[in-house]
């Protein structure tokens, strides 16, 4: 979940490679390998999925992989605020709704779901507990 394939292309005249994400089609990054543009690729989808949040749109979870595409996650704590938001839009709850049933500030939400800020993730755990979500986290091999 928030996994997101990422197709690449080879630019020639710069010699550098081209990220894009078919669910995030704001996000475009650029490496001078491939292994360097799917690490900016993440950095990408963070910025996305910022942009996503601002404009109030659903964020998607990601698509499965076609051929020739590479998949790329974004950090636990930016899924995470992902899911948050996305619940929040489910279940109609606004900021200042979840603000009241943590006992927060508004300001304090918005930094929540601000996914470039780094918050405790039990905080963000808690929130998505009341608008009843649970969050498990898989760890694998790669």
């Amino acid at each position: 979940m928030y996994a997101y394939p990422i197709s690449l292309s080879h630019d020639p005249a710069t010699d550098s490679w081209m990220a894009a994400s078919r669910d995030l089609p704001l996000m475009h990054s650029v490496g001078s390998s491939i292994e360097e543009a799917l690490h900016e690729a993440a950095f990408g989808l963070v910025t996305a999925i910022a942009i996503e949040v601002d404009e109030r749109r659903p964020i998607p979870t990601g698509s499965p992989l076609e051929q020739g595409e590479y998949l790329v996650r974004v950090p636990v704590l930016v899924a995470m605020k992902a899911a948050l938001h996305n619940a929040m839009i489910e279940t109609g709850t606004r900021k200042a709704d979840l603000a009241r049933k943590l006992g927060q500030k508004p300001p304090q939400i918005d930094r929540l779901l601000d996914v470039e800020h780094s918050s405790r993730i039990e905080t963000v755990e808690l929130a998505l507990r009341e608008l009843n979500r649970s969050a498990t986290l898989t760890i694998t091999v790669s």
